[in-house]
C-alpha cells in the first residue's frame, strides 16, 4: 500500500520508500499528506526527493521536519525565514505555521496579515470617529 507521502505526490511507493520513514513523526494520515504537499510545492518534488536521498536513512525524518519548518518559516517570513523567527524570539510563529500546514490551512506572509489587521483597525477607527462626529453635531 502506498504511503501518504507517495499517495499525495502521485508517485509509486515500494517497500524501500524513502518518504515513508520521514512522515512517521506526524500522527494523522491527512497531516502527513498536507506536510508532503507543502514541502514538495516549496522545494519541488524532485528537490525534496533529492534532499532526502542525500542524507543517511537515520537522519531523513529530521531532515523532512527541518525542511517543513524552513518552508513554513520562509513562507510567513520571506526575508529571514525560520532562522529569523528563531533569532528574533518569534519561534512560536513558525510553530503555529507548521501546525496550520498540518491541519491543511493556508499560510500568508506576516506583513500581509499585519497589513490586513492594520487596515481593519483603521476602518474601525474611521467608523468610530465618524460616529463620534455625528453624535457631537446633534
Amino acid at each position: 500500500m502506498s504511503c501518504n507521502g507517495c499517495r499525495v505526490l502521485r508517485k509509486g511507493c515500494s517497500e524501500s520508500c524513502i518518504l515513508r520513514p520521514c512522515l512517521q513523526w506526524i500522527e494523522s494520515p491527512e497531516a502527513q499528506g498536507h506536510a508532503t504537499v507543502f514541502v514538495a510545492k516549496f522545494f519541488g518534488r524532485a528537490g525534496l526527493m533529492s534532499f532526502i536521498s542525500s542524507v543517511p536513512e537515520s537522519q531523513r525524518p529530521d531532515l523532512f521536519q527541518s525542511l517543513l519548518f524552513e518552508a513554513c518559516g520562509r513562507t510567513v517570513n520571506p526575508v529571514n525565514g525560520a532562522v529569523g523567527l528563531l533569532w528574533t524570539g518569534n519561534w512560536n510563529i513558525c510553530q503555529a505555521a507548521v501546525e496550520t500546514v498540518l491541519r491543511g490551512g493556508t499560510l500568508r506572509p506576516i506583513n500581509e496579515v499585519l497589513g490586513d489587521l492594520h487596515h481593519h483597525h483603521l476602518q474601525e477607527r474611521l467608523q468610530k470617529d465618524q460616529l463620534l462626529h455625528l453624535i457631537k453635531n446633534q
